[in-house]
């Protein structure tokens, strides 16, 4: 009865975890078990703050700044590692192009960064190119483009993987460039890509709209090239190799 009548009033006061965890603190004095209790409310509500956020950002897997190797990496001179993984570009304002060939860890990063700014408390969105056009074509087309782009508008960091991968119908690349163009100055963009810039019009079908994105992000920006092999092949090459790590192994013969 008393359980259930706590669990009323906390419901009450949107205290939803003081129910849940005051059993496990120590009471030491009043003070002390009610400042450990509402610190313990305050972890969870955070907590619960992350969880949605890294819902709304769409990200296809987790992956960390702590598994990143930076040795296929060249950094241009004006930018500092420091300045990327403390996040600092976002709060500038600054847009980041990954550039390079399949599988060298551009998504890698990006994801990293973003999963380092969600939890950070920063509103970020992940999306593959393909599907952000194609997504912006069938909220255009049902006229509900405002409330998708205004929650655009509403992040930190605009993730855009794989600029290149296949080539834009004319509207939906009309549509990509008047979204990144909204973020100029505002908010973040990090762009990967396997094209340089003197291709990037393969995709976009417009030599106009083309410089121009390329302007925008270049202005307040950092081209992060991406060199070496592909991770995963490197990686699925070593397996074969190796037979000891491989996850089947072929049976041997028995012996006679």
């Amino acid at each position: 009865m008393m359980a259930s009548l706590l669990q009323e009033q906390c419901k009450a006061l949107k205290l939803g975890s003081v129910s849940r965890i005051y059993p496990q603190i120590a009471l030491q004095s009043k003070e002390q078990f009610l400042t450990d209790l509402f610190a313990g409310e305050l972890d969870a509500r955070e907590a619960s703050r992350n969880r949605r956020r890294l819902r709304r950002a769409g990200f296809p897997q987790t992956k960390t700044l702590d598994e990143f190797s930076w040795e296929n990496i060249v950094l241009p001179s004006h930018t500092a590692r420091e300045h990327l993984t403390s996040l600092d570009f976002i709060e500038a304002k600054e847009s980041l192009i990954c550039m390079g060939g399949v599988g060298t860890g551009k998504t890698h990063l990006v994801i990293a960064l973003g999963l380092k700014a969600a939890m950070s408390g920063k509103e970020v969105r992940f999306f593959q190119t393909a599907d952000l056009a194609n997504r912006l074509l069938e909220r255009n087309a049902k006229g509900t483009l405002g409330s998708f782009t205004r929650d655009l508008e509403s992040c930190d960091l605009l993730i855009v993987d794989e600029l290149g991968f296949l080539p834009l119908h004319r509207h939906a690349a009309e549509l990509l460039f008047q979204v990144i163009a909204n973020c100029y100055e505002r908010r973040s963009v990090a762009i990967t890509t396997n094209l340089e810039f003197g291709h990037w019009n393969t995709v976009i079908n417009d030599n106009r709209l083309t410089a121009a994105l390329i302007d925008r992000l270049v202005h307040h920006g950092h081209v992060l090239a991406f060199t070496g092999e592909s991770y995963r092949l490197r990686h699925a090459l070593s397996q074969l190799s190796n037979p000891a790590t491989a996850d089947h192994a072929e049976p041997q013969p028995a012996t006679p």
